[in-house]
């Protein structure tokens, strides 16, 4: 690994294959305005021709200089900034235009907003996740309409409040089981997740002195602009419209969970007794340096250094070395493909999730029994 000086870290050009993302716009409009196979050009584009990228260009596992000052990621940031009116106008324009265009069947509309639904997944929620983490309030204001053109602000409590702290044990819904199927996976989740982020503000009101409904819970903020998409969906496409927006956002969260499910898929931290465990370490979530899916996923892959170093933007994100993390052997677009397949997916993982367990927990020779005998589980949920 190599350290890339801040001075080249700052050019614009290095900078400009992270704005890959802007090319499924263009060809979203395309597939509204001429139907047929264009309509299935969005997934192809990202899960497609990103797996093909990461065939010919490789790893890259060279690591940005940590001294590069915030402000001089501007290039890097202003993606994630110009996205949000992006996509705002993408979504809505599609849900005015293809309800009332003769030219599209109802197939054609169907597969159309199923990439329309890669493209805020993909793009819009993992956007709105490096919006989140910021300290700059306007920030995490754009990661909020990101979220609330899929449904699913109750995210970024679930993932601040409770993610980040408990992953890697039972009381984080997000931690993929051992041997547990993305099919049994997104429906626990998708569950989990509601009730976790609502508890944990709650919590903090509570420990404030306040009522979960206090004004300041940011439950009003999340149900005021869920509330205004759906009506403006509903305004402008009519019955219509309302349905395609509901499918691309339950694409948007299917493609969230899949991403969620191969991130920290079997990875456990230890546990220290009197409901503590062991700090958030790299080995705690599968890397991947595959160079052009981190492209497109503004190195989302580097997760272990995400969760190490949370507040790092993602140009400054480190890489990790197979002694350090634990490696995924693909990307996502074909690591999500495999998750949902589950045989696949435990032929490739489990494996390597026991030569992980053996590597840095060599003293624990039964996970099942260690499980069972230190994990303080909530009721109800499943073992590690």
């Amino acid at each position: 690994m190599t350290t890339i000086p801040s001075a080249e870290v700052q050019r614009p050009l290095n900078a400009l294959p992270f704005w890959l993302s802007l090319g499924m716009v263009p060809l979203a409009v395309w597939g509204a305005l001429a139907g047929g196979w264009v309509v299935c050009l969005l997934p192809l584009y990202s899960w497609g021709m990103f797996s093909l990228l990461d065939a010919l260009t490789g790893r890259n596992e060279d690591n940005a200089d940590l001294a590069t000052p915030d402000s001089a990621l501007i290039w890097y940031r202003l993606v994630t900034l110009i996205w949000v009116p992006v996509q705002l106008l993408l979504l809505f324009w599609l849900i005015w235009y293809v309800p009332n265009a003769p030219h599209l069947g109802s197939l054609e509309a169907i597969v159309l907003f199923f990439g329309m639904g890669v493209v805020s997944g993909t793009i819009g929620i993992n956007y709105a996740h490096e919006l989140m983490h910021q300290k700059p309030a306007w920030e995490r204001a754009l990661g909020d309409l990101l979220l609330a053109m899929v449904l699913y602000s109750h995210f970024r409590s679930e993932h601040l409040r409770v993610h980040h702290l408990y992953v890697g044990t039972p009381r984080d819904p997000v931690t993929a089981r051992y041997n547990e199927g993305f099919h049994r996976f997104f429906p626990r989740v998708l569950l989990g997740c509601r009730k976790s982020a609502w508890r944990a503000e709650a919590a903090m009101l509570t420990r404030k002195g306040l009522k979960s409904l206090h004004i300041s819970n940011p439950y009003w903020r999340y149900w005021g602009l869920q509330t205004a998409m759906l009506l403006l969906a509903l305004t402008l496409g009519g019955w219509v419209g309302l349905a395609l927006f509901l499918w691309q956002a339950a694409v948007a969260v299917w493609q969230l969970e899949l991403v969620n499910y191969v991130e920290h898929y079997g990875l456990t931290r230890r546990y220290l007794g009197e409901g503590r465990y062991e700090h958030v370490l790299p080995r705690h979530s599968w890397n991947a340096s595959h160079r052009a899916s981190n492209w497109l996923l503004i190195n989302l892959q580097r997760h272990s250094d995400h969760h190490y170093k949370p507040d790092r933007r993602f140009p400054l994100l480190q890489t990790y070395t197979e002694a350090e993390a634990p490696q995924l052997p693909r990307g996502y677009p074909l690591m999500a493909i495999a998750a949902m397949i589950p045989p696949l997916w435990k032929r490739l993982m489990n494996p390597r999730v026991r030569a992980w367990r053996r590597q840095y927990y060599a003293d624990i020779t039964d996970w099942q029994a260690y499980n069972k005998a230190l994990n303080p589980m909530p009721k109800g949920a499943p073992g590690l």
